[in-house]
């Protein structure tokens, strides 16, 4: 049985660096089953940046915001 490979990323106003470092996780040599994404009340585009990775990926991108 393979096991699952899951990204755990912490956000906080971090909309000018989160589509690169979401970029970096989705071409990975090896792929990952999942990304999950909690974000700390951001102020800036973050959610809004997640929300259309979400939308547009083939791995399932999990989004919860505090």
């Amino acid at each position: 049985m393979k096991p699952t490979i899951s990204v755990a990323v912490c956000t906080y106003n971090g909309e000018q660096f989160l589509a690169e470092q979401l970029d970096s996780i989705l071409v990975q040599t090896v792929l990952v089953d999942e990304i999950i994404i909690c974000d700390d009340c951001s102020k800036d585009l973050s959610a809004e940046i997640i929300l259309s990775y979400q939308k547009k990926s083939a791995i399932p991108i999990h989004f919860f915001q505090n």
